[in-house]
């Protein structure tokens, strides 16, 4: 799984012979699941079709080598960027950090239902409590599946110019709070509807570090063992160190504005921080859903809990979940232009970015073609 490829730039037919060939070793378990990859024509005219840079990593548990894919579309910065190039994956973020609470329950050091008051730093217990949350009702469970009616700051047309008015501002995690219970009040009662919430994972941040004691970072890098996948561009902003093992992380863009320059506590304390590479990405989201993060295979299960609040059926704890023919695919994205997936069925495991986000639809429409949510009738 850990074994370097060569990136495939889409210039000839030779290049859809590799990337046909790595497809079809996962195409007996792909066929047992009723879903057909996609040939290798029509994977490069998508890649190749963008008029962003994309790379995109995909492995398979059944695969000998991953495939890493390199669309060379006209870059925003004349750089390069391939599957080992780190960028912000922002709320892939969140993945990992339910992953890390679940590594914690597994250990009886956290209870997924208790309330999250006297978990949580008291100065942002209060200001929730300000805001009209009832954190003694509030359970973490319902933080990481988004179902405690959190009102997310990042989402409010308000945020991204405040951020952009003060790119070089070194937010801080109550900040952060402390406007979400500015501007909105609780979106529903607890425990009853799916809203979508950075803030709420940036109070399971604010959990983790009280439990274990340590920064966010170092507490997911632990807990999760990052350190034995040999991942070589994978760390925690401001957090962490990078390592010397990456490559410059990239310029990030939306439309012409360089995001990149935003300082990284915009979005850092549980909903986004980590910066990663694709083939890091990829590598640690099959690790997680083969269950090889976890001590027990009833830990994937249980992260993988489905509620009864309105909108259950599109997210569990920390992940998205799609159905498409009866076959469930897991995945997230990051707000930059990032986005991983897995099949169980099939094992395959894929992650890409580009450096714009304008290319985000396009790189979603690439990634579910690589997993096989996208069923090709005759390609």
């Amino acid at each position: 799984m850990h074994a370097y490829t060569r990136a495939i730039q889409f210039r000839g037919y030779s290049a859809a012979l590799v990337l046909q060939f790595a497809l079809c070793m996962c195409a007996t378990i792909a066929t047992a699941a009723k879903a057909q990859m996609p040939s290798a024509e029509f994977l490069q005219t998508a890649v190749q079709s963008d008029h962003r840079p994309i790379a995109l990593f995909v492995t398979c548990k059944n695969m000998a080598q991953p495939l890493a894919l390199v669309g060379q579309g006209k870059s925003s910065t004349g750089a390069t960027l391939d599957v080992d190039t780190p960028v912000r994956v922002a709320s892939n973020t969140k993945t990992f950090v339910a992953a890390t609470v679940l590594r914690l329950w597994e250990d009886k050091r956290i209870d997924l239902d208790a309330a999250i008051g006297p978990l949580l730093t008291p100065a942002i217990d209060q200001l929730l409590q300000s805001g009209g949350y009832d954190t003694a009702r509030i359970t973490v469970r319902q933080l990481l599946s988004h179902s405690a009616g959190i009102y997310d700051h990042a989402a409010d047309d308000r945020y991204l110019g405040l951020i952009l008015s003060q790119p070089e501002r070194r937010w801080t995690r109550e900040d952060l709070v402390r406007l979400a219970v500015t501007w909105g009040r609780p979106l529903s009662a607890t425990g009853t509807a799916f809203h979508y919430s950075d803030t709420g994972y940036i109070l399971i941040g604010d959990i983790i570090e009280r439990i274990t004691g340590q920064s966010l970072g170092k507490a997911v890098r632990e807990q999760l063992q990052l350190d034995s996948y040999h991942l070589r561009s994978t760390w925690w902003e401001i957090m962490e160190e990078q390592p010397s093992t990456a490559a410059p992380r990239a310029r990030q863009f939306i439309g012409d504005f360089e995001a990149s320059k935003l300082d990284a506590s915009i979005d850092l304390y549980g909903g986004g921080g980590l910066a990663m590479s694709t083939r890091d990405l990829a590598t640690l989201t099959g690790a997680l859903f083969e269950g090889k993060l976890f001590k027990h295979p009833e830990t994937l299960k249980e992260m993988l809990w489905r509620g009864t609040h309105k909108g259950a059926d599109t997210y569990r704890l920390g992940v998205f979940v799609k159905t498409v023919n009866g076959q469930d695919y897991y995945w997230h994205s990051g707000y930059w232009g990032t986005v991983a997936y897995y099949a169980p069925a099939t094992g395959v495991a894929v992650a890409g970015a580009s450096d714009n986000q304008d290319a985000y639809r396009r790189l979603v429409k690439m990634a579910e073609l690589a997993v096989g949510v996208v069923v090709l009738p005759n390609n």
